[in-house]
């Protein structure tokens, strides 16, 4: 890499602990179009991150702000 070329720094997507639930554009990759939550076998989350992304899911639902 030359002096006169820079690095370009992406954010990283966050992980799943770390969507609020505020956010349900987020929370799109973990929800199909009728608004069912994916399984395990088409997320691949560990099971401890499919808990926290199904209640995180269901705390956004409860608060009207995902459907």
């Amino acid at each position: 890499m030359s002096t006169t070329e820079t690095k370009t720094q992406t954010t990283p997507a966050p992980r799943p602990e770390e969507i609020p639930f505020t956010t349900p554009e987020a929370m799109r990759n973990y929800v199909t179009d009728t608004g069912k939550i994916l399984p395990r076998k088409y997320t691949h989350l560990s099971a401890k991150q499919q808990r926290i992304v199904t209640r995180t899911i269901k705390q956004s639902r409860n608060m009207l702000l995902a459907h």
